[in-house]
């Protein structure tokens, strides 16, 4: 069974129950986990607003711990051993994959917001592109709550 989850999250609503739903089936299996936020590295356009980037910089860090921060108290919460990591990439997928790589993670447990046509195609899916490149197998959450703890996963 699965012994490292790698459970990358960006702070949205639906990635937030995926938090929980990654921890509760660590816990159920005996694994441990590692959390993971990806930001954007904030580009630096010219000298002159450089205070401007730096608060950027500061914002995007303190968001990241606020990320990290719910994923360590819920797996202290379940009693799940958990490492978190924050990395500044312009393609989060690239290190989704390279995280649970290097760390050696047996499953991804990630969100999808299941956006579909035009909405897809432009803005893209960080889940589809982990799905199609990753060799680590992935597990997509969709977000129901109710799903939250089955039977299956019920701690004992």
């Amino acid at each position: 069974m699965h012994t490292h989850i790698l459970i990358p999250t960006d702070g949205s609503e639906l990635s937030v129950i995926t938090v929980e739903y990654g921890v509760a089936l660590a816990k159920s299996v005996g694994a441990r986990v590692t959390g993971l936020t990806v930001s954007r590295p904030v580009p630096r356009v010219s000298a002159a607003p450089a205070r401007q980037a730096t608060s950027a910089r500061e914002r995007a860090a303190a968001a990241a711990a606020g990320r990290l921060a719910r994923i360590t108290e819920a797996a202290a919460k379940a009693g799940v051993d958990c490492d978190v990591v924050h990395v500044q990439h312009r393609q989060p997928y690239k290190s989704i994959i390279d995280t649970a790589n290097s760390k050696g993670c047996d499953l991804i447990v990630m969100a999808s917001h299941g956006r579909r046509g035009i909405a897809a195609l432009v803005l893209g899916s960080e889940t589809v592109k982990v799905l199609t490149h990753s060799q680590v197998p992935v597990l997509v959450f969709r977000g129901q709550r109710s799903l939250l703890v089955p039977d299956y996963f019920a701690a004992s």
